[in-house]
């Protein structure tokens, strides 16, 4: 089984940007698709954004669409998410998760622990 460890979170400012990583150790991470989800205190987990295990197909939230952008380095077994002109709407700690299949059937291989993103206003 593959074990997922974020990083890159922390304190920024709105308008500001951060990167966030997903480093992949274990079973061969480069068959996996990958998603990378939030959750807000009080709310439940959503999803953000998803890469297929090539790279060559990403998908993003409405809310997160033009700001965002998910990569992989499979030479790497890493994912990242980059983000851009954060909003305090964005605050959230961020998981990042291995999955088998399409999107819609919701099954996980992996979750990482998270880290958290906090924008101030």
């Amino acid at each position: 089984q593959v074990q997922l460890v974020e990083s890159g979170g922390g304190l920024v400012q709105a308008g500001g940007s951060l990167r966030l990583s997903c480093a992949a150790s274990g079973r061969t991470f480069g068959g996996y698709a990958m998603d990378w989800f939030r959750q807000a205190p009080g709310k439940e987990r959503e999803f953000v954004a998803a890469i297929d295990w090539s790279g060559g197909s990403t998908d993003y939230a409405d809310s997160v669409k033009g700001r965002f952008t998910i990569s992989r380095d499979n030479a790497k077994r890493t994912v990242y998410l980059q983000m851009n002109n954060l909003k305090p709407e964005d605050t959230a700690v961020y998981y990042c998760a291995a999955r088998l299949g399409a999107r819609a059937q919701g099954s996980y291989a992996s979750w990482g622990q998270g880290t958290q993103v906090t924008v101030s206003s």
